[in-house]
């Protein structure tokens, strides 16, 4: 099955795909987190087959949701609706920051940091 893995911000998405197995994740692309932003997922979502979304929940050094987590949950609602495929929680942590770190600052880092969010999640289905 192919898995779509998103990293959520208020004015960004990072989006990354599955191969067909689920066993590795690329980076996608990245979406304006506007009006649109759920009609461009699902047709993503359409064109390549996927079978699952993984969506980054973004906790605090303690381990509690943070400021962004309830923009998040209203997020992934919304999203389950629109796509009509079951919507998992991977904990993410400092993802973004460690996308920048591999790669530097670039266009694609919030994609990137999608694919580490679904890089985990494909880890612990092994």
């Amino acid at each position: 099955m192919r898995y779509l893995g998103i990293d959520y911000g208020t004015k960004r998405v990072g989006v990354a795909v599955s191969d067909e197995e689920g066993r590795f994740a690329l980076p996608l692309l990245v979406l304006p987190n506007d009006k649109k932003v759920l009609a461009d997922i699902k047709k993503i979502v359409n064109n390549k087959k996927i079978g699952a979304v993984v969506l980054g929940e973004s906790k605090n050094f303690k381990g509690q949701d943070n400021v962004i987590m309830e923009a998040v949950r209203r997020f992934k609602s919304a999203l389950e609706s629109a796509v009509g495929l079951p919507v998992f929680f991977e904990p993410e942590f400092m993802t973004s920051a460690e996308a920048k770190r591999l790669q530097g600052k670039t266009a694609m880092h919030d994609a990137s940091a999608a694919a580490l969010i679904l890089k985990s999640f494909l880890e612990k289905k092994k």
